[in-house]
């Protein structure tokens, strides 16, 4: 497989899986024409596309994609039905998409439907999960997206992260602003900064870089709660996750 990342719009990411055979699947398509461009230049066809929510930047593309490619099959949450999603996944589900098994995860917080797409390594997370940090909750509850992290964080460290906004550089200065001693998240911040530099992308990132970087992801560790000024021991973890997503929303 081939993963590639097309840039949209002012920051978004639209993930192909090309099979390497003339096939391969477009995830969260916020507009098509430069899906369309890159399928007629590298002469692919795709066989899906994977949504994981309802917003206008990851499904607005859709309908003109299927335009030029009827038979292509649409998957989708629920939340995604009237956005062009043909065959509705859930929690628990296993789809067969393109030659790969993907284990379904709901990861509500961003919105309350919000689904994620994983075949090892590849985890398509939406605007769930970040490079050093977690998507704005526009419908659900900091609770939600604690869980929805818990539960993505039980994959393996290899795991390539394929989200969908490139965020990763304000991330890391939020992140610095809370632990400014913490090597890795400095470190991390040079590279990503260079590589910006040169027009790279930060994405995909791994998650087990991300368990080192992402604050969302280590609201265990008592030197950040007491950063955050938190009494410990904190019996509610997702309070951490609370404070920070609250700090980051005005910073």
């Amino acid at each position: 497989m081939n993963l590639i990342s097309i840039p949209a719009m002012q920051d978004n990411y639209i993930w192909l899986l090309d099979d390497q055979n003339g096939h391969c699947v477009i995830v969260d398509p916020g507009e098509a024409q430069p899906v369309l461009a890159f399928l007629a230049d590298k002469k692919l066809t795709p066989t899906a596309i994977l949504l994981t929510h309802h917003h206008h930047d990851h499904v607005g593309g859709v309908k003109e994609i299927v335009s030029h490619f009827p038979q292509l099959k649409v998957y989708g949450p629920e939340e995604t039905r009237d956005k062009g999603a043909q065959i509705i996944l859930k929690n628990g589900d296993i789809a067969q998409i393109g030659g790969l098994d993907y284990q379904i995860f709901a990861t509500p917080g961003h919105t309350l439907g919000h689904i994620s797409y994983y075949s090892a390594p590849y985890l398509f997370c939406g605007d769930t999960m970040f490079s050093a940090g977690c998507g704005r909750l526009f419908e659900g509850t900091p609770e939600q997206m604690y869980q929805s992290f818990q539960c993505l964080a039980e994959l393996p460290d290899d795991t390539l992260i394929c989200a969908a906004h490139e965020y990763t550089l304000s991330n890391l200065k939020f992140a610095r602003s809370i632990l400014p001693e913490d090597s890795d998240i400095a470190a991390h911040e040079i590279k990503v900064l260079r590589m910006r530099e040169k027009g790279q992308s930060s994405l995909p990132t791994t998650l087990g870089l991300e368990r080192k970087i992402n604050l969302f992801l280590r609201c265990h560790d008592i030197d950040l709660q007491k950063k955050l000024n938190k009494n410990t021991p904190i019996t509610k973890l997702w309070e951490v996750f609370a404070d920070l997503r609250h700090r980051k929303d005005s910073f």
